[in-house]
């Protein structure tokens, strides 16, 4: 059971630490000394994980248990790697029968049994590098991409939903059927849209919000859990439209 970091974190340094004023302004001072007093970063060092974010995986994976059976995982936004390294650990991944694929535009140091992409995900030739160095259809599809930063609020949440957005529509055009998709996105944003196209493609759609995502960021994840594969999502969109006629048969409308 992944659990909250308590007491010394098990890691031997104490939380309450300060840092030193120096050249660094207040808010640079005040971001490291959350991150060196964060439980989930000490932990992070302890286990062995490239950053904290590797326990939203394992909490999100311990309710919904996305991981289990996966055999082929793709990482949207990898680096520094941590989500890839639980990937190539439960798909049991090596250098010579690699089953796990990420892309980042950042740079990430490797990873034994991950094949890493140094490439923003929006260009063009990303979908089709990502499908030829998997070898099959992923089980999962898995995004934490975040658009780089421009200060203002608006406009970075619009480009972070394209991202969000645009792997939703590669993980239903690449997902084995049953596979599932995760994704990073906001507290209220995302689109309508989206939501329907997921719920047409994937048995289940739910936000999640772990307890290692900080309490005072909007971050959370939508989780699409069980595709349907495209003939039946075709089947589904063809019985609605079929019932869709019947209804305005009998409510005496001439349908088109």
């Amino acid at each position: 059971m992944t659990k909250a970091p308590i007491g010394g974190n098990r890691t031997g340094r104490k939380l309450g630490q300060k840092v030193k004023k120096g050249k660094l302004k207040a808010s640079s001072r005040r971001w490291l000394e959350r991150h060196i007093n964060d439980p989930y970063v000490q932990r992070a060092q302890l286990e062995g994980y490239r950053a904290r974010a590797a326990f939203k995986l394992l909490e999100i994976d311990e309710k919904h248990k996305i991981l289990t059976g996966a055999r082929r995982i793709i990482d949207l936004g990898a680096a520094p790697g941590s989500w890839s390294q639980i990937a190539a650990k439960v798909t049991r991944s090596t250098d010579e029968d690699p089953r796990v694929v990420a892309i980042d535009f950042l740079e990430m140091d490797p990873l034994p049994g991950v094949t890493i992409f140094q490439l923003d995900f929006l260009d063009a030739s990303a979908p089709g590098l990502l499908m030829e160095a998997m070898g099959g259809a992923p089980d999962l599809v898995m995004s934490d991409m975040a658009a780089p930063t421009t200060g203002h609020r608006q406009t970075d949440h619009l480009r972070t939903m394209h991202l969000c957005e645009v792997a939703a529509y590669f993980a239903v055009d690449v997902l084995a059927p049953g596979g599932h998709f995760l994704t990073k996105t906001f507290q209220g944003g995302t689109e309508r849209d989206l939501l329907t196209m997921l719920k047409k493609n994937f048995r289940q759609v739910v936000h999640v919000k772990p307890a290692s995502s900080r309490a005072e960021s909007v971050e959370m994840f939508l989780l699409a859990k069980g595709f349907k594969g495209k003939q039946a999502a075709q089947d589904d969109d063809a019985a609605e439209m079929d019932e869709d006629d019947d209804l305005a048969l009998e409510a005496g409308d001439e349908a088109l």
